[in-house]
């Protein structure tokens, strides 16, 4: 296997904000996908996606990815007032429910398109799924994923496609390895697999919801009255909804995404995919520009019940997870927790027990990225505010400072002073840590009282990018 690095470069403005899901421009807006970024190569289905598609597909699935247990959160739960089921993808062969997917599409491609190989786009753990079914299956690929992508789904596509699989980085997001990719199939002649858009991978992933509600019902005799899932490309959005439909209609469904990729609003406000002009790219498990024509036009259909959830609460759930219920799930899994969390999912029905089904979607997290995931975590809570402090180039200054400024159950994070001589005044820039969030006021408070020189660092300023 080898790894090659492309020097293609597309930058985008990073924001937290939800309005970044707008068009690059009204054409953009107007425009279907190209077919150029998702060519329709491979087995598809003559009909549209129906509930009997998903349940082949577990058929076919079965004994090759595993059935991962529900568990029930006491967590989430009390915080739902109702109970919380968490479907453990993130325990999946591959860390990911991804792997459905995959395998399902290069199983049912003929002896000829898999001796001529696949090529794949991928942020990750589409990318690991590929190269297990790949190395299973014996079908070779070339699997292409932004640079961007974390050194440990890197490492582990490696180790599961062994010498079937040739990885390839460019570019910093998934839609500029999908572009990539797509120029490979048009060069090779290989088959694409799609990560999200195409009905057979949308079938294989929505196996991951039709396993779950068996077993909350067979294994555990409970029912849900709501349905949690991520959403990045709406392969699973997708896939669940399209056998929710004919299975059981009066299921609530709820698709959560990263506030600052809200890619799935964005196409159904406009009733086509579109690109968004900005995107925030640290839940790169959901971050995709362009969502799925394929998953839009079941969802355009059902019209599940779409939020988005702040970046900083993810990482506040993912946290929650690994410290309260012993899970390891990467930003894209926290995703759907950490929207019943929040309380952004609403539960009518939990006065008559009916509980919440939630997918932890994968646990192919760096470990490296857990200092940003604090940071993000403090942030958002409120625990972590940054402030600009001119000091007189005097002693005694800093101490004046602490005891007049900082609280005591406050903490100094960040210093940074650059002293100059011949100036009267230095500016600093000081990192606090509250004690409680409720800290604030008085914090604030006394720095208008000290006839100090201090400027808060706003947290919506394109500075605060440089500290987060």
């Amino acid at each position: 296997m080898s790894v090659h690095e492309h020097e293609v470069r597309v930058t985008a403005s990073v924001t937290g904000d939800a309005t970044a899901a707008r068009p690059e421009d009204e054409s953009a807006a107007a425009a279907p996908v190209p077919e150029a970024v998702v060519p329709p190569a491979g087995p598809t289905p003559a009909a549209p996606l129906t509930a009997r598609d998903v349940d082949e597909a577990r058929t076919r699935l079965g004994g090759v990815v595993r059935r991962t247990p529900v568990e029930l959160s006491e967590r989430l739960s009390e915080i739902a007032g109702t109970p919380v089921w968490l479907k453990r993808e993130d325990l999946q062969a591959v860390r990911s429910y991804k792997l459905r997917g995959a395998y399902l599409f290069i199983d049912s491609l003929d002896e000829e398109r898999r001796r001529v190989g696949v090529v794949a786009a991928s942020a990750g753990n589409h990318a690991q799924g590929v190269a297990h079914a790949c190395r299973a299956l014996g079908v070779d690929a070339r699997i292409y994923i932004p640079s961007t992508t974390p050194r440990q789904k890197r490492e582990r596509i490696v180790a599961l496609g062994g010498e079937r699989v040739e990885l390839v980085m460019t570019g910093d997001t998934f839609d500029d390895a999908a572009e990539a990719a797509a120029a490979d199939v048009e060069r090779s002649g290989a088959t694409l697999v799609p990560p999200f858009d195409s009905p057979v991978v949308m079938a294989g992933q929505g196996t991951v919801v039709a396993e779950a509600l068996e077993q909350i019902r067979e294994d555990n005799g409970r029912e849900v009255s709501t349905v949690v899932l991520p959403v990045g490309g709406g392969g699973l959005l997708g896939g669940s909804l399209a056998w929710l439909a004919e299975r059981d209609p009066d299921l609530h469904v709820v698709g959560v995404e990263p506030a600052g990729a809200v890619s799935m609003a964005a196409a159904v406000r406009a009733g086509r995919p579109v690109a968004l002009h900005e995107m925030e790219r640290f839940v790169d498990g959901a971050a995709v520009r362009r969502v799925g024509a394929d998953p839009l036009r079941v969802v355009l259909r059902e019209r599940p019940e779409l939020i988005a959830v702040d970046e900083g609460a993810v990482c506040t759930e993912m946290l929650a997870l690994y410290q309260t219920d012993g899970i390891i799930a990467e930003p894209a899994g926290a995703l759907a927790p950490a929207a019943v969390a929040t309380g952004a999912v609403a539960h009518a029905a939990a006065d008559a027990g009916e509980g919440i089904l939630v997918v932890i979607s994968g646990g192919n997290n760096d470990v490296s990225r857990y200092n940003e995931v604090v940071e993000r975590s403090l942030v958002h809570e409120g625990l972590k505010h940054y402030f600009l402090v001119t000091f007189p180039q005097e002693p005694g200054a800093l101490r004046r400072f602490l005891d007049q400024v900082l609280g005591e159950d406050d903490d100094i994070v960040l210093f940074d002073y650059i002293k100059r001589n011949n100036r009267e005044t230095g500016p600093a820039l000081v990192g606090l840590e509250l004690g409680a969030t409720e800290n604030l006021a008085p914090l604030l408070a006394r720095m208008a009282a000290s006839n100090m020189e201090i400027e808060r660092v706003d947290p919506a300023g394109p500075m605060y990018r440089y500290l987060t």
